[in-house]
């Protein structure tokens, strides 16, 4: 089986309330690019996004970004990126993105992130991918989104084994140690529309 040579890394567009959330997106931008795992995330140069970004790039990585048409107007699309895609829509740029990812990681976020990862997770459990999905767990920053699940479970929403959509690890040098162990999913896994 092939390894992981790329991430789709999933994370907020503000820096939120700890220091250790941004210290956690230059830590994965550069374990990602010492690695030699190329980074692939939503494009922006603000927040978390652009902390992994700078990352990456300082320490030599491959770094894509991809970002809507309306949101490169706002002036928020990373310049430096090694490859910027502009796409039509917010679907188009998920899509984009889960086309160039061998993983999945989600690092601390807000509504996007969370869409991000839900969208990601939904298309596993329908069978329409197998690549893995880390969530970072980031000083308990995933404690609402793993509870948001728990509850589905619980409410008899979602069967038990969603569980095993995800893998839950705490903190980058733990999330870096399990990427580097992980296969990607078979070339051609993909049925998506």
């Amino acid at each position: 089986m092939p390894e992981i040579r790329s991430v789709a890394v999933f994370c907020g567009s503000r820096v939120g309330a700890s220091p250790a959330y941004v210290a956690a997106a230059v830590a994965l931008g550069e374990s990602l690019a010492n690695a030699g795992m190329r980074l692939i995330y939503g494009g922006g140069r603000i927040g978390l996004m652009g902390a992994l970004a700078d990352g990456a790039l300082a320490a030599g990585g491959t770094v894509i970004g991809v970002i809507p048409d309306f949101l490169q107007r706002f002036e928020v699309a990373h310049a430096g990126c090694s490859e910027l895609i502009v796409t039509d829509t917010m679907h188009t740029r998920k899509r984009r993105m889960f086309d160039l990812a061998d993983a999945f990681v989600t690092l601390p976020g807000g509504l996007g992130t969370f869409d991000e990862t839900f969208e990601i997770l939904t298309w596993r459990q329908l069978k329409l991918h197998d690549k893995p999905i880390l969530i970072c767990n980031i000083e308990g920053s995933a404690a609402a989104l793993l509870g948001l699940i728990e509850d589905s479970i619980r409410d008899g929403f979602a069967p038990p084994d969603a569980r095993a959509l995800y893998e839950t690890v705490a903190g980058v040098p733990a999330l870096m140690q399990r990427l580097v162990r992980m296969e990607a999913a078979p070339a051609g896994d993909s049925r998506l529309l």
